[in-house]
């Protein structure tokens, strides 16, 4: 079984400048939050088809554009979903992008990778107050794991009908009988994250 790969940290600044230079995204209003609910989305995206490139990689014209739906994966390739955890001051703590295909872990996908190495930075495996975006809707594990993980903010951008469990066919997260309920937000660049799927499945 091949070691899940290593990912990355996220440095001091949040991707891709820090959070002074967009203060107007800071806001609490909806336009605010849609806007870095946006942003965050094109950060998961990029995940998603380049997986947890280095920062001076971000800037290469080599990197591809996940709107693009020029992106196609090899027969035995992980679909491409990518994942990102922001902490409460939209500091990038960790990416995760799916690697069961890649290491033979059925537990493998983006959003767990993403939140063991979020908690690795953190020291600590409450990420209250911690946003979790990802490019597809989380299915029953993954809903569970933020739940445990008592993740505060969750955003996703594909909805997923067949198995998806934050409101699709399910909805995990905002189970009543359960002592966390993160805030959910659905549907952020459905249309480019489906894309990237598209592309992929081609």
């Amino acid at each position: 079984m091949t070691e899940p790969t290593e990912g990355r940290l996220a440095g001091p600044a949040p991707w891709p400048e820090s959070a002074g230079a967009h203060a107007e995204l800071a806001e609490p209003g909806p336009l605010g939050r849609r806007q870095r609910h946006e942003l965050w989305m094109r950060r998961a995206l990029q995940v998603a088809v380049t997986g947890p490139e280095l920062p001076a990689e971000r800037d290469s014209a080599a990197v591809a554009d996940p709107a693009a739906g020029s992106f196609a994966g090899p027969e035995g390739a992980d679909i491409p979903v990518g994942a990102v955890v922001y902490d409460p001051n939209g500091v990038e703590l960790a990416t995760g992008r799916n690697e069961r295909e890649l290491t033979g872990d059925p537990t493998a996908h983006a959003e767990v990778l993403a939140l063991r190495r979020a908690a690795a930075r953190r020291g600590e495996w409450r990420l209250e107050d911690c946003t979790l975006v990802v490019t597809l809707e989380p299915c029953t594990m993954c809903a569970g794991a933020l739940v445990l993980a008592r993740i505060g903010t969750v955003v996703f951008g594909a909805w997923e009908p067949k198995t998806g469990a934050v409101g699709s066919l399910w909805d995990v997260v905002r189970d009543r009988r359960l002592n966390h309920r993160p805030e959910v937000y659905g549907g952020v660049l459905a249309t480019e994250s489906a894309a990237v799927l598209r592309a992929f499945f081609r």
